[in-house]
């Protein structure tokens, strides 16, 4: 009765595993991180540089996906940092397909803000294919500096 009780635990436990591993195997992340860095003067000769970095983690069975962030300000004067700050975090966006399959992803961000971009902070691509037929869908995201972001989305035609 006691090899019983262990084998079933032990099954068990290895089921447990496997399924947690597979869930985690339906998120990758994207190939195309980008960072920018910028600069500022501040009052009192302190200067102020801040990156920002962008990543995409990608559900691959249902092509919803998270658009991450981090970024990092840093203020210091001729002699000493002065202050430190930090942020980030993931924000859930809609799937990219209705179905659910096997899909493959990849995203990348627009420059950074200057005195040729029309909307502001300009947006973000992101492209899909399913690995199981002959199926792409590439969507453009920007942001309208009215409140919320406008996303379309078509699929590719193949000739």
């Amino acid at each position: 009765m006691n090899y019983v009780l262990k084998a079933c635990c032990f099954i068990g436990l290895s089921v447990s595993i496997l399924a947690s591993a597979a869930h985690a195997a339906e998120y990758q992340l994207s190939n195309n991180q980008r960072i920018s860095c910028s600069r500022g003067l501040s009052p009192g000769k302190l200067s102020t540089a801040t990156c920002r970095s962008y990543a995409y983690v990608f559900n691959v069975k249902t092509s919803e996906y998270f658009r991450c962030s981090v970024s990092l300000a840093l203020t210091r004067d001729n002699k000493e940092v002065i202050n430190v700050q930090t942020d980030g975090g993931c924000i859930r966006k809609p799937r990219i397909f209705e179905t659910d399959s096997s899909y493959s992803f990849d995203a990348t961000e627009t420059e950074p803000p200057n005195t040729n971009s029309f909307f502001g902070p300009g947006g973000y691509a992101v492209w899909a294919s399913d690995n199981t037929v002959q199926k792409v869908r590439g969507c453009i995201i920007i942001s309208s500096g009215l409140g919320s972001d406008i996303s379309k989305c078509l699929d590719m035609t193949f000739q």
